[in-house]
């Protein structure tokens, strides 16, 4: 079939073991790709900042280790003798052990990177804002969504991860009823399905900025005939990640792109789900209003008066982070 269409590269849409990329690659003699490294090839691509290439590479580096050995099979023909060690077989542990002692600084610098979020969301606690992250399925249209609600300059594109970083920004919400007040809202990595486990790994930590949300926004693009797969992977992944306990709004997004038909059926099947078109500004304003209404609470602790014990004749003056 690949010589039918003067193919040069097989595609798998389902992860192989080295043996059997090797394998078919001599068969075939073409270049043979996975699931996991064309998702991974993608990610790369993407990768804009310093912690999504961070992460890219160390996932890439995983990927890549129990493969080494398969890189040239000529490498492991070479002998120095019975019981010997060739050459071959001395550049091959030279590369892994350097494959792995890059995996260790990665995950260094990336536990760094790591305690610098936590910081962040510290001074944002202590600044009693609440946090609404975005999560959903990749193209789905988050960081739209996101430069629609705040007025942001977030790169958005109709690409597969299009965002590979965290990114947040502060949307106002006086106009809604709430006086002066602001939330923090942060567009995520999309989601997709059979994701590769050590890119799985790799971006778990993003998530963080997800687990520490008063609430979430689950964005589903309406028009892809696929929406309500798409919306059970993100669900699943959302349990495993520990983030099922988290308030949820359901929103369904590109409401101009989506049938008619297609809109009323779900909206019937997910009666508490809310349409918006992120392209268009105006349609999302019932969203930021529910988002208000379910935040309410939150402020309304905030704004009660702390029982701080104070010793006597010390006045104190406080201040809160911006």
């Amino acid at each position: 079939r690949a010589i039918d269409l003067d193919a040069d590269l097989l595609v798998f849409d389902r992860n192989l073991s080295p043996a059997q990329a090797l394998a078919i690659a001599e068969v075939s003699d073409l270049k043979v790709i996975d699931r996991s490294q064309l998702i991974l090839d993608v990610f790369a691509q993407r990768a804009q900042g310093r912690d999504g290439k961070l992460q890219v590479e160390l996932a890439q580096l995983k990927y890549s280790l129990p493969r080494l050995a398969q890189k040239d099979d000529a490498l492991s023909r070479l002998s120095g003798g019975i019981g010997g060690r060739g050459p071959g077989e001395t550049k091959l542990e030279v590369g892994r052990r350097r494959a792995k002692d890059r995996v260790a600084h990665l995950e260094r610098e990336l536990q760094q990177l790591a305690k610098q979020r936590v910081e962040r969301r510290r001074r944002r606690a202590r600044a009693e804002i609440p946090t609404v992250a975005i999560v959903g399925y990749t193209n789905a249209g988050k960081s739209t969504l996101l430069n629609a609600m705040t007025g942001a300059d977030v790169l958005a594109e109709d690409k597969l991860f299009a965002t590979l970083d965290t990114r947040s920004r502060v949307l106002r919400v006086g106009w809604a009823g709430h006086g002066g007040r602001e939330v923090v809202v942060t567009d995520t990595v999309g989601f997709i399905r059979n994701l590769p486990k050590d890119l799985f790994a790799a971006f778990r930590a993003t998530f963080e900025e997800a687990a520490d949300a008063d609430l979430l926004l689950h964005v589903v693009d309406g028009s892809d005939p696929a929406a309500e797969a798409q919306l059970d992977v993100t669900a699943e992944l959302l349990e495993e990640l520990g983030l099922g306990d988290i308030p949820r709004l359901l929103v369904f997004n590109k409401a101009d792109a989506t049938g008619t038909l297609d809109q009323r059926m779900l909206s019937r099947r997910y009666r508490d789900a809310i349409w918006v078109s992120a392209v268009e500004r105006d349609t999302t304003r019932s969203l930021v209003e529910k988002i208000a209404e379910e935040l309410a609470e939150k402020w309304v602790d905030a704004a009660r008066p702390r029982e701080t014990p104070i010793a006597e004749g010390i006045s104190i003056a406080g201040t809160v982070d911006s």
